[in-house]
C-alpha cells in the first residue's frame, strides 16, 4: 500500500501534491521575534542577543564587514541541490530560500539574516522550517550545520 501511495506521489508529480497544503515558501521571519514550533521539525541557529527564542546552534560570527559576509553566504550556497532562492535584499542583509528534498520534493523555507555583530563582525542568523510534517528526522538542524561550515569555508576565500 505504502509503495502504490509513493508510486502515485511521484507520478503526479511531488510539487504539485505539496502545494496543496500552502505555498512552499513559508514567508519572512523577525528572528528578535520569533516564535518557535511546537513541533520537532525546525533549526535556529542565532545568539542571544538577537533571538528571544530557544537556539539549537549558535550563529557564527565573521570577522567581515555585512556586505562581504552577505556576499559569501550567496556563493556558499549557489551549489545546494534542491535550492530556490524566493527572496534577498541586500541593504537589510536577508536572504530566504526555499530547500526540496531528492526524492519526494518536500519544500523546507530557510530564512537568513546577516547583520553587525556588537563585537565586530558579522553574524549569521539561520531559521530552517519544513512546511510538512510533525517531525524533520533533524534535517533542519543538519541542514544549518552543514550551511554554516560552507558559508564560514566561502567566507575565507
Amino acid at each position: 500500500m505504502i509503495v502504490l501511495a509513493v508510486a502515485v506521489v511521484l507520478a503526479v508529480g511531488p510539487e504539485r501534491l505539496w502545494e496543496r497544503f500552502g505555498p512552499a515558501d513559508l514567508g519572512d521571519v523577525e528572528f528578535a521575534t520569533l516564535v518557535r514550533r511546537d513541533q520537532p521539525n525546525d533549526a535556529l541557529a542565532c545568539l542571544p542577543e538577537y533571538c528571544e527564542a530557544k537556539i539549537d546552534i549558535p550563529a557564527p560570527v565573521i570577522a567581515k564587514p555585512q556586505a562581504d559576509v552577505f556576499l559569501a553566504v550567496q556563493q556558499a550556497l549557489a551549489g545546494e541541490p534542491g535550492l530556490e532562492q524566493v527572496a534577498g535584499d541586500a541593504a537589510a542583509g536577508t536572504l530566504r530560500y526555499v530547500q526540496r528534498s531528492k526524492l519526494m520534493r518536500f519544500p523546507d523555507t530557510i530564512s537568513v539574516q546577516v547583520m553587525p555583530a556588537s563585537g565586530g563582525g558579522s553574524a549569521v542568523l539561520l531559521y530552517s522550517r519544513s512546511q510538512l510534517g510533525k517531525s524533520d528526522f533533524g534535517v533542519n538542524r543538519a541542514r544549518l550545520e552543514r550551511w554554516i561550515g560552507l558559508i564560514q569555508a566561502a567566507a575565507q576565500k
